[in-house]
């Protein structure tokens, strides 16, 4: 571990470790999988085999990715980043490459086209709904169903050619922050939100709402003018205050993480005490209709 409170330190424990370790919990694409599972017996039996696994998953990329290191400087005498030319993205690749028999190469290919198919159809079915359904159904056309389909597949496919736009064009060593910056984003606008209605029974649909806005908002001017690692590529503080970031010291390397999550937990539960909840009966008629 580095030294305690140095910006390597937190740049480690704030963005990368709690950051995806968090931030997981909350991804959209993760929530739609777990709107159709069938019952909560198929949740129960997937506990035994899921909970091993993320522990898996998480241990062994952490525990892999800081011993390439190791691998690397006893093999060819330099660490990762410096094999890698500098692209911490093309670590892990080179890693494999080296480290591993060819068989193993192609077999972890393949598992990891079949992780990245599964997900990405998550996350382009999570992002055409949101745009068919619930921007032009909802927020449109009041409830009509209109040409929700063909507004939603359009969508999706947008949502496709953005994405290979942005893999073109992002530059060098993205990966990690990039993210970093989504989980964050997502456990600051959608994990106070989801334990809410999990775990609270007085949260209610304002509530929801003020933490989802609250928590956006304040990763996102954490991003553009505090974190340094976004703010100044960004500029926006330079632009406007003069200033590559409003705040300066420890502040600069402290990931959004852990200033919008609390946030919006705090709003969440503030407006939910300033405002009624939907009484049962109700609740207890929509699901009966």
């Amino acid at each position: 571990m580095p030294a305690f409170g140095s910006p390597i330190w937190w740049t480690l424990v704030s963005t990368l470790v709690l950051g995806v370790g968090i931030g997981v919990l909350a991804q959209p694409q993760l929530a739609v999988r777990f709107m159709t599972v069938k019952n909560d017996r198929a949740l129960n039996r997937a506990v035994l085999v899921g909970g091993p696994f993320i522990l898996m998953m998480t241990g062994v990329a952490f525990t892999v990715g800081a011993l390439s290191n190791v691998y690397f400087l006893d093999t060819l005498g330099q660490i990762s980043v410096v094999v890698a030319g500098g692209n911490t993205d093309l670590i892990m690749p080179e890693y494999i490459n080296s480290a591993m028999p060819d068989i193993f190469v192609v077999l972890f290919m393949l598992a990891l086209l079949a992780a990245a198919m599964s997900t990405l159809s998550s996350q382009f079915h999570t992002m055409g709904t949101a745009i068919g359904h619930d921007f032009y159904r909802e927020f449109l056309k009041k409830g009509e169903i209109g040409q929700t389909i063909n507004i939603t597949k359009i969508a999706i496919a947008l949502t496709i050619l953005a994405s290979v736009v942005l893999a073109y064009i992002l530059p060098i060593s993205i990966i990690a922050r990039a993210t970093a910056i989504f989980f964050g984003l997502c456990a600051a606008a959608f994990l106070p939100m989801y334990v809410g209605a999990l775990f609270w029974k007085r949260m209610t649909r304002e509530g929801a709402i003020a933490s989802l806005l609250v928590g956006t908002f304040a990763s996102l001017f954490w991003l553009g003018f505090v974190h340094a690692s976004e703010a100044v590529p960004l500029g926006i503080s330079q632009a406007l205050f003069g200033v590559e970031t409003v705040l300066t010291g420890t502040w600069t390397v402290v990931d959004p993480i852990l200033v919008a999550t609390p946030l919006a937990f705090i709003a969440g539960i503030v407006v939910s005490f300033a405002t009624k909840p939907v009484p049962m009966e109700h609740i207890e008629k929509c699901f009966e209709n």
